[in-house]
């Protein structure tokens, strides 16, 4: 069974807590967190260009949003990475277009014909950087889907009753226990 992903306390806390579970319900949740270290890790020193301007501009953010963790600095790094890497392929395919064409020399008229046309390979590889640079950003709820789907979450008034339910241990039924089976006919 697939479910949307927990967000953390913090964030739901930043967001104005959008599922109305209450900011002091929230608060007891962020406080039973792990906790990990505040402030990010310097921007890297191998980052450069757009990777570099991307480190700066989301390490601001989660700063903003109070979720900039020290553990988080590698996921943030690759999501930089795969960014500079999806608009250089961007780049790519506008400049060089997004289909090749092979062709070969036709020995009978001597000119080139075209024999088989595929996508550019920038194509994929800006589509798979992209897929990565989407998914940091619905962890992180820097994506206008993934603050929507938090606002737009019904509020369960007995989410905490029904967990107690649930978790309970269970009383085994005494009308299950009988001395003589019945026929089912």
């Amino acid at each position: 069974m697939r479910g949307r992903k927990p967000r953390p306390a913090a964030q739901q806390i930043a967001e104005g807590d959008p599922r109305r579970i209450g900011v002091h319900k929230l608060e007891q949740r962020a406080a039973s967190e792990a906790k990990a270290t505040r402030g990010l890790p310097n921007c890297p020193n191998h980052l450069k260009g757009l990777a570099r301007k991307a480190w700066k501009f989301w390490s601001r953010e989660l700063a903003v949003m109070s979720m900039d963790c020290r553990p988080d600095g590698p996921m943030l790094e690759g999501a930089c990475i795969n960014y500079a890497n999806a608009i250089e392929a961007y780049e790519t395919t506008q400049k060089q277009g997004t289909i090749v064409a092979k062709r070969i020399l036709d020995p009978e008229t001597n000119k080139l014909v075209v024999v088989n046309v595929k996508p550019h390979p920038a194509v994929a590889q800006g589509n798979a950087a992209w897929v990565l640079v989407r998914a940091f950003c619905s962890e992180f709820g820097f994506s206008p889907v993934a603050r929507a789907r938090l606002a737009m979450d019904k509020t369960m008034a007995d989410e905490d009753d029904l967990l107690e339910i649930l978790t309970r241990p269970r009383q085994p039924r005494t009308d299950q226990l009988r001395e003589s089976p019945e026929v089912i006919q």
